[in-house]
């Protein structure tokens, strides 16, 4: 009356001890194991977990074999163990991570084929911040502006053809102790009358920053009154 060897029948259920092997499917509503055991599931191949509407089409499936796990469903979503957080969800559409904290472990860091939205791009404490396109070019754009900062450190950028800042309807500030222009080519400065003359590099001790119509910038020797020219060597040659 109550079953047969490790198969015992109850109210609640049939409880089977051991472990259970069937060769034809089993139709059950709950499998659980006891509550100091896991539940182990096991076979040659692989395991799959099916999912069927009233119609019996397929709408969920988890499949677990040697080589990957797949779950073939139209939402997937990973909550905290108290399932009031959404952690990780996937779709069709779009993949959303919920986590306070992003952390990208690997030596190469993190790849995006396409372009990132995102309000902040920091770095771990200590550490440097990086972005960089080997083969292609780098672009940040904002709406309202976009604001870059080193708060402790300094702050580099490279690259091997132009670097480009553009505001299209405001200004460009440097705003800073010092501003540095190293490697600025000299320029010659000839006077407007009488022969032309050029001052010697040893000589002369003060300069002055010249802008070509081009916007290329380069230093002139310093005189009473400014000895920039448009029609300069550096100018034409820009």
């Amino acid at each position: 009356m109550n079953g047969m060897g490790d198969l015992q029948v109850s109210r609640d259920g049939i409880r089977l001890e051991g472990i259970s092997e069937f060769l034809l499917p089993l139709y059950v509503n709950e499998i659980q194991s006891r509550k100091d055991s896991p539940l182990v599931l096991r076979a040659e191949s692989n395991v799959s977990l099916n999912a069927r509407n009233s119609q019996g089409q397929l709408t969920g499936q988890l499949t677990v074999d040697s080589e990957a796990v797949e779950v073939q469903c139209q939402r997937l979503e990973v909550r905290s163990s108290n399932s009031e957080r959404l952690l990780f969800s996937a779709t069709e559409e779009q993949v959303s991570i919920g986590t306070d904290k992003l952390t990208v472990t690997g030596a190469e860091g993190a790849v995006f084929g396409h372009s990132v939205e995102t309000p902040l791009i920091q770095a771990v404490t200590s550490q440097d911040l990086k972005l960089e396109s080997p083969t292609r070019t780098l672009t940040m754009e904002a709406p309202r502006g976009v604001e870059v900062s080193a708060r402790t450190g300094g702050l580099k950028a490279l690259c091997r053809k132009d670097l480009h800042l553009q505001s299209t309807e405001g200004e460009i500030f440097l705003d800073a102790a010092a501003v540095r222009l190293e490697t600025l080519p000299l320029g010659t400065y000839a006077a407007s009358s009488g022969p032309s003359s050029s001052s010697s590099p040893r000589a002369q001790k003060v300069y002055e920053v010249c802008v070509c119509p081009s916007g290329k910038l380069y230093l002139s020797p310093a005189e009473s009154s400014s000895t920039c020219q448009a029609v300069g060597n550096i100018c034409l040659w820009s």
